[in-house]
């Protein structure tokens, strides 16, 4: 089996290697900049917070496992710990 034409790719190489220079010299040397809209800084910022919710459990393992422990001693429920658990909840809820 012989192969022909091999010439030919490296005639093709040479074209396209002088197309990209001729194109490249059109290019201005001044810096290029973006700039980012307010709207789409807002979208990037509810997409990272929307991420970051839907990854966060919804119930602390670790917190509960605490409580659970504090609720098992007798003493742990007294007047004043009732009294700032009642105003937390009342404050959460703006009353």
């Amino acid at each position: 089996m012989m192969i022909n034409g091999v010439n030919n790719v490296t005639q093709v190489n040479n074209v396209q290697n002088l197309r990209k220079t001729e194109s490249s010299a059109k290019v201005d040397r001044e810096y290029d900049s973006i700039s980012v809209s307010a709207e789409a800084k807002e979208m990037a910022e509810a997409y990272y917070l929307e991420k970051v919710a839907n990854e966060t459990p919804d119930v602390r393992a670790d917190r509960v496992a605490e409580v659970k422990e504090k609720l098992k001693d007798p003493n742990y429920l007294n007047d004043a710990v009732i009294k700032s658990a009642a105003d937390k909840f009342l404050s959460a809820l703006g009353i």
